[in-house]
């Protein structure tokens, strides 16, 4: 689909989203990267870095062995440092870490001690950079998105409805939630690009309900719009059965199944989309292997429901789904702030 050659708006674009974290002249850098990562991405990173005047240095570790039983894709919670001291040291003495993992150590356990002593963390998303150039972050999302975060923090309930069946309550009470703009600018922050969602980590035993993707949702793990309904449900944060006929439903749960891990069914996050930027037909457009659908977790007035590690529940696997739902009405406490699958006016 595309030709993998730097381009010099490829660096344009990745010195703007560095300029928004603030990296400035002399500032010491880490890229961290695997054998298997995107080298295109790689080297644009590097290159902006250095037209910046800043200093970056590499942290290239081998992709590990997959022991998983079934291929394993975009699950924010990679195991390419596997606990190696010395990376998680090297990380952690920079002010500033650039991710450019295959899936991301958003949920990773080395996470917290890698920017414990202040260090930005910057995801940058296993998307081709024609992705990223077209989802620069914007700032004059980031203040909506601060206000629904604070707003959700210290919210009771969140409750998410649809016509297809869903009906989910979530316990939201010292549940923590972030907002995700695109960008990371203070010190000790995590932030991927793309960016423009809201994400809460329900504590245990906080879900419970019924969960229905429809015909048009998505299952970023496989890639894939459904082409038939599948119905969940939920107790205690867990998937207890999985329902629907066709291909779509007999994927999911043999999938699930295949991992042998309860934690596979657990609840990892839950939140919804801000980015009017964002496209929900976007992975029409690219072949699988230069998409990882971050963008379609953030298309604005989407349900983002996804299974898995969820570290504040005190929950590790590496079996995934994040499955952006479409036309739900998302309520949290009193206020409306998704109405069938639209954002209101609330943030």
């Amino acid at each position: 689909m595309f030709t993998d050659r730097i381009e010099a708006k490829w660096i344009d674009t990745f010195e703007k989203a560095f300029e928004l974290c603030k990296v400035v002249k002399g500032e010491e850098v880490a890229i961290l990267s695997e054998t298997q990562s995107r080298a295109l991405n790689v080297n644009l990173a590097e290159l902006a870095l250095i037209r910046m005047g800043a200093r970056p240095f590499h942290v290239v570790v081998p992709t590990p062995p997959q022991e998983a039983p079934v291929p394993v894709r975009s699950t924010g919670a990679s195991n390419s440092v596997q606990q190696l001291g010395p990376v998680v040291k090297a990380l952690a003495a920079s002010s500033m870490v650039v991710d450019l993992t295959v899936d991301g150590m958003l949920h990773s356990p080395e996470l917290p001690a890698i920017i414990k002593d202040g260090a930005r963390f910057f995801m940058i998303s296993d998307e081709h950079p024609e992705a990223l150039e077209r989802l620069l972050p914007d700032p004059e999302l980031t203040p909506r998105i601060k206000e629904a975060v604070k707003f959700t923090r210290s919210a009771k309930i969140m409750r998410v409805t649809s016509d297809a069946g869903t009906d989910l309550t979530i316990n939201m009470e010292k549940s923590p939630t972030v907002g995700v703009w695109g960008y990371c600018d203070r010190p000790g922050t995590v932030a991927h690009w793309p960016g423009g969602i809201i994400v809460s980590f329900p504590l245990a035993n906080t879900v419970n309900g019924t969960l229905v993707m429809d015909r048009g949702d998505i299952n970023l793990t496989f890639k894939r719009y459904l082409e038939s309904p599948i119905t969940m449900t939920l107790e205690k944060d867990f998937v207890t059965k999985i329902d629907g006929s066709g291909t779509d439903a007999n994927m999911f749960r043999r999938y699930m199944e295949a991992w042998g891990d309860k934690n596979a069914y657990g609840t990892s996050h839950v939140g919804w989309g801000m980015n009017e930027a964002a496209r929900y037909e976007a992975m029409t457009f690219y072949d699988k292997r230069d998409f990882n659908g971050t963008e379609i977790r953030a298309y604005a007035g989407n349900f983002l429901y996804s299974t898995g590690a969820n570290e504040f529940a005190k929950r590790f696997t590496l079996g995934h789904f994040d499955l952006p739902i479409g036309n739900c009405t998302i309520k949290v406490d009193d206020a409306v702030v998704v109405e069938n699958g639209k954002l209101t006016d609330k943030f």
